[in-house]
């Protein structure tokens, strides 16, 4: 599987409000492996607080920071653009969850750069903002539905990382017990099981079921009803010298009359 071209994925923060939000974003594009990030029309932009909140791991992406006047122009470059949005409407109907959005851009950011655009932090994008996207994304929330910028950042560029990740596809799978070797194993149980008297003799079948639903859901690998069946043997050993010792105690006892 493919993963992401990070270095071709940009964030952009179009009209943020304050200069830490810039900050704590830069920190998030550092933490999940991306380098470029686009301010736009920013409200206010005091560098010291956006290094403050940034931290020193996150001076490179502060340094290369791009502040433009227009939103259209800071996305002219890019060949497929996102935009997110906390609010729904007749103009932001289909709209991707954040996972959906990430997996697409597995393929689409091979090559071509691509742009994630979130709005301002009392009223995000726009629809016009909107018009300029080719796919909208939206971060599911419980009843209160309004997520700190940075905090939307974060959530969007974990999903765009962890895309591109290795996954366990082919977990190795040890041999499981075949049809044959688990009624082997059942039928030594209910022998074992009805001599001991643990299951009704005259309706052994009965518990039976009840056991074969219970290993059902394991199930059981060839090694393990090995094991089962070990036991189920080493029961019926010591049950029977159990029964000997019986035997030979009452005919060595001469109160017993044999």
């Amino acid at each position: 599987m493919n993963a992401v071209r990070l270095d071709n994925v940009s964030i952009v923060l179009q009209k943020p409000r304050y200069s830490e939000n810039i900050g704590a974003s830069a920190r998030v594009v550092r933490n999940m492996g991306m380098k470029d990030l686009l301010v736009v029309s920013p409200e206010n932009f005091d560098l010291s607080k956006v290094e403050k909140m940034a931290t020193h791991a996150a001076l490179p992406v502060v340094e290369k920071i791009r502040v433009f006047s227009d939103l259209k122009e800071a996305l002219a470059p890019y060949g497929y653009i996102v935009g997110t949005s906390a609010r729904l409407g007749e103009q932001r109907q289909a709209m991707a969850s954040p996972s959906q959005m990430a997996r697409k851009l597995v393929s689409v950011a091979q090559s071509n750069p691509v742009a994630i655009v979130f709005g301002p932090e009392d009223r995000g994008l726009s629809n016009e903002d909107l018009r300029l996207c080719h796919l909208l994304v939206n971060i599911p929330t419980a009843q209160f539905s309004s997520l700190n910028l940075a905090q939307a950042v974060m959530v969007i560029c974990y999903e765009v990382f962890c895309a591109g990740l290795p996954r366990a596809e082919t977990s190795f799978v040890p041999r499981l017990a075949s049809r044959h070797e688990l009624e082997g194993m059942y039928e030594q149980l209910k022998d074992i099981l009805v001599r001991i008297d643990f299951i009704n003799r005259e309706n052994p079948d009965y518990w039976m079921n009840l056991l074969r639903k219970f290993f059902n859901r394991l199930p059981l690998r060839a090694r393990e009803v090995k094991i089962i069946r070990g036991i189920c043997r080493q029961m019926n050993w010591y049950a029977g010298k159990c029964y000997q010792d019986g035997l030979k105690a009452v005919k060595n006892d001469p109160a017993s009359g044999q």
